[in-house]
């Protein structure tokens, strides 16, 4: 009973209950709370993955004949058939399989993405200029307004001589700390989290609903930060204005 109730719970973590909070409109009015309540889906949706396989690969160790649990496979076949053995083996095969793809692709996407930011970040620092009193601003030759930020130790805001000479100093103040904003909560880790679980978990199984909700929810919260500086009206101007760009991945 414990296996299938956790079997069910990690159904609901993984199904519904997304689905159901990604249509919800309070998230995007309390983005710091909705994040936090993302993350313990998540982890309650893996912690009861692992519990299920585990209480179902509990039962290999059943008692024997003498009381005693079994401790060879022999004796566990000989209590619970071949059928229900290969069973029981399978499920803890699967909880160990889950186990491990969700260290591997944390692991995959970790390295990944800091090798590519750190491609990228020699780049803008070889083609960008660095205005002067500001070491972690680089601003490019390109026409098309553009503004992202590379996080990480190196911690680096890119913006482009469009977006500069499209926007007011009210509006790229606006936009500074909209990117600042991102490097100093460190919404980059807040994304690898659930992008390592997205790609762990196979495709029939996976919602994209997390993923996508915390990605807007993390623009939220930098938003937040960039009105409490400049004021919702520059904000919303500046936006606008570099809404057409694309972000380059891993910034």
């Amino acid at each position: 009973m414990s296996a299938l109730a956790f079997a069910l719970v990690a159904l609901l973590l993984v199904g519904p209950v997304p689905a159901l909070l990604a249509r919800a409109a309070w998230p995007l009015r309390a983005p710091r709370a909705a994040i936090v309540l993302w993350q313990s889906i998540a982890v309650a949706a893996v912690l009861s993955a692992f519990s299920a396989g585990l209480a179902i690969a509990s039962r290999l160790f059943v008692p024997g004949p003498d009381g005693r649990p079994t401790a060879t496979i022999t004796s566990e076949i000989a209590v619970l058939g071949w059928p229900l053995w290969l069973t029981y083996i399978l499920v803890f095969a699967l909880t160990l399989l889950i186990g491990g793809r969700l260290a591997v692709a944390a692991v995959e996407v970790a390295v990944a993405t800091r090798r590519r930011r750190a491609h990228h970040r020699m780049v803008v620092d070889l083609l960008g200029e660095c205005p002067h009193g500001t070491p972690g601003l680089r601003v490019l030759h390109v026409a098309e307004p553009l503004a992202y930020c590379l996080p990480g130790v190196r911690s680096r805001v890119v913006l482009s001589e469009g977006t500069l000479s499209a926007l007011t100093d009210t509006e790229v103040a606006a936009i500074l700390s909209h990117e600042r904003a991102h490097l100093r909560a460190r919404h980059d880790l807040v994304l690898e989290a659930f992008i390592a679980v997205h790609t762990a978990f196979p495709r029939f199984v996976r919602s994209g609903s997390a993923l996508n909700a915390v990605r807007l929810l993390v623009e939220l919260l930098a938003d937040d930060a960039a009105v409490r500086t400049a004021g919702p009206t520059p904000l919303a101007r500046a936006l606008v204005a570099c809404a057409s760009a694309r972000t380059p991945r891993g910034a």
